[in-house]
C-alpha cells in the first residue's frame, strides 16, 4: 500500500517537480510565440525558466545545443540555411539531420510562413517606380539599413545582394529600430519578417522576391531530443494554431496596444481553448524590484571575485616589477574586447546566464584593481620603507602595517571604478538570458519602446551612482582623513 502510495505521489509531482527552460531570440514574435511555449507548460504544471532575449540565432541554438535551454521558437529558412548551411534542404531532412548531429529535433509547426522581405514607403516605391528586389538595382541612391544578423546570415544581405546585383552598401540597425528610421526618411529600405505588425501600421511596400531568393521560413518548435513525450505532446498542442494574419495581429497589439506579451499570448490561447488560467497582470514594481536584485547580484558577486583575485595578483606583479608590465597590459587587452563579443565567445563553454555573465563582469573589473594596487603600493614614500626593514619587519608585517594601508585609497579608487563598469556592462548580460535591468534596454530595443528602455536604463545610471557614493563612504570610514 505505501508503494502504491509513493507511485501516486511521484506521478502528481513529476511535472511540477521539472523544470523546462524556454528561450526566445531578441524580437518581438520571438518573444510572444515563447510565451505561449511557457504557458501551455506551465498549465501542466512544469516550473517554466524563460530565457527570453537570446542575442539571435547563433545564440538561441548554441544555448540549445549545449543544453542551457530546452526549446525555442525558430524558422524551418534559418535552419536550413543558417544552421545547417543548405536552404534547399525539406523540414524533414532538416530534422534528420539535428537528431544526427545535435541531438535536437524540430517540434510543431505553428501555422505560418514569416518570410524576410525588403520594404519600403510607398510613396518613396512610387516615386521611383519601385516594386521588385530587382528594381532596386537601378537605384544605387536608395540607403539600406539592415539588421545586424541579416546582414551576414547565409540567407541574407550578402547573398541576396549578389542574387540581386544590389548596388547598396547598407548600415546595420537593430531591427525594432530599422522601422523607425524609414517612417524618418533616414533609410529607404530596410528587412523585415512578413508577419511584422509594423508593415500594416506603417502602410509599407513589400518588395517582391522576383527571383525567389527567400525559402520558406515556417514557423517551428526547435526542442532537444532528450526531452520527455509529454513534454513534446504539450507543445505540440501548437501545430497550426497560428495563420499569418493572426500572427501579425499579435505582433501590433503588443506594438500599439501597448499589451505585455504574456497578456498577448494568455488572451490567444484562452480564445483557442489551449489553457484556462486567467491572465493576471504582473506588478511593475516587483518585476522591477527583481530585476534590480539580479542585476545588484551579478555586479557584486563578479566586484567581489575580482577584488579576491585582483589585490593578491597586484601584490605578486608588485613584488615582482619585471613580470608588471606584460601581465598589466594583458589584462587591459581584455578590456578591449567588446562586452558582448565575451559573452558570445563564454557560450560555447559555459552556455548561458548568470555563469559567463559574472566570468564577463569579473574579467573586466581586473585591470582598474591591479592596475590601481600596483601603483598605490608602489607609490609609498621609500623612507616609510627603510623605517620598516630597519625596524625589523618581514616583507608581509611591512606590506600590512605601512604599505596597504597606506596605498588603501589608491585601492579604493580601483575597486569604485571597477564597481560603477560592472554596473553598466551588467546590463548587456540580458543579451545571454542572465537578467537584470538590460532586459528591459534590450525588450525596448526589440519594439522601439521608448519608455521600456528608460525603465532599464535609469535605474542603472541611479546604481551607478549609488555605488559611487556608496564607496565614497566607505573611503571616509576607512581612510585617515590625511591620507584621503
Amino acid at each position: 500500500m505505501r508503494k502504491i502510495l509513493f507511485l501516486m505521489l511521484l506521478m502528481g509531482t513529476s511535472a511540477s517537480a521539472q523544470t523546462i527552460r524556454v528561450g526566445a531570440k531578441h524580437f518581438n514574435e520571438g518573444y510572444i510565440l515563447s510565451e505561449m511555449l511557457s504557458l501551455l507548460l506551465e498549465e501542466k504544471g512544469y516550473t517554466v525558466e524563460r530565457k527570453y532575449n537570446l542575442g539571435g540565432t547563433m545564440v538561441c541554438f548554441e544555448a540549445l545545443r549545449t543544453g542551457a535551454i530546452d526549446l525555442y521558437p525558430e524558422y524551418s529558412g534559418t535552419i536550413s540555411a543558417e544552421l545547417l548551411k543548405d536552404s534547399r534542404l525539406s523540414i524533414p531532412t532538416s530534422d534528420s539531420l539535428l537528431r544526427k548531429n545535435f541531438a535536437i529535433e524540430t517540434g510543431a509547426l505553428f501555422g505560418f510562413n514569416n518570410t524576410y522581405a525588403l520594404v519600403m514607403q510607398k510613396s518613396v516605391a512610387r516615386k521611383k517606380d519601385i516594386s521588385r528586389i530587382s528594381d532596386l538595382s537601378q537605384h544605387p541612391e536608395l540607403a539600406a539599413g539592415i539588421s545586424y544578423e541579416f546582414l551576414k546570415r547565409e540567407d541574407g544581405w550578402d547573398q541576396l545582394a549578389h542574387r540581386y546585383e544590389l548596388p547598396q552598401q547598407p548600415s546595420g540597425l537593430e531591427h525594432g529600430l530599422a522601422y523607425q528610421a524609414l517612417m524618418q526618411n533616414k533609410i529607404d529600405v530596410t528587412d523585415a519578417y512578413s508577419t511584422d505588425g509594423e508593415i500594416a501600421s506603417h502602410d509599407l511596400l513589400l518588395l517582391k522576391d522576383d527571383k525567389n531568393f527567400f525559402p520558406e521560413y515556417q514557423a517551428i518548435i526547435l526542442l532537444r531530443s532528450s526531452l520527455a513525450p509529454t513534454v513534446k505532446n504539450i507543445v505540440g498542442q501548437l501545430e497550426g494554431a497560428i495563420s499569418e494574419t493572426e500572427m501579425q495581429a499579435l505582433n501590433a497589439a503588443v506594438l500599439y496596444e501597448k499589451k505585455t506579451f504574456k497578456e498577448v499570448a494568455s488572451t490567444f490561447l484562452t480564445q483557442k481553448g489551449l489553457i484556462k488560467s486567467a491572465f493576471i497582470p504582473e506588478s511593475v514594481t516587483q518585476d522591477m524590484l527583481n530585476k534590480t536584485g539580479r542585476h545588484l547580484a551579478l555586479t557584486f558577486v563578479a566586484l567581489i571575485l575580482a577584488i579576491l583575485i585582483a589585490i593578491p595578483l597586484g601584490i605578486f606583479l608588485f613584488w615582482h616589477p619585471r613580470l608588471a608590465t606584460g601581465v598589466v597590459s594583458f589584462i587591459g587587452l581584455l578590456q578591449t574586447i567588446p562586452s558582448i563579443a565575451l559573452l558570445a565567445i563564454f557560450i560555447p563553454v559555459f552556455g548561458i546566464g548568470v555563469i559567463p555573465a559574472v566570468i564577463a563582469l569579473l574579467l573586466y573589473a581586473l585591470l582598474p584593481i591591479v592596475r590601481n594596487t600596483v601603483t598605490g603600493l608602489s607609490g609609498v614614500d621609500p623612507l616609510l620603507k627603510n623605517v620598516s626593514d630597519g625596524l625589523g619587519m618581514t616583507r608581509l608585517q611591512k606590506l600590512r602595517l605601512v604599505e596597504l594601508p597606506l596605498a588603501l585609497p589608491v585601492i579604493l579608487a580601483g575597486i569604485r571604478t571597477a564597481a560603477v563598469i560592472n554596473v553598466g556592462t551588467a546590463t548587456l548580460a540580458a543579451f545571454i538570458g542572465a537578467g537584470g535591468l538590460g532586459e528591459y534596454i534590450v525588450t525596448g530595443l526589440a519594439l522601439n519602446n521608448t519608455s521600456l528602455i528608460l525603465r532599464g536604463a535609469i535605474p542603472a545610471a541611479l546604481l551607478a551612482l549609488i555605488v559611487e557614493l556608496g564607496f565614497t563612504a566607505v573611503e571616509k570610514i576607512t581612510v585617515p582623513q590625511h591620507l584621503r
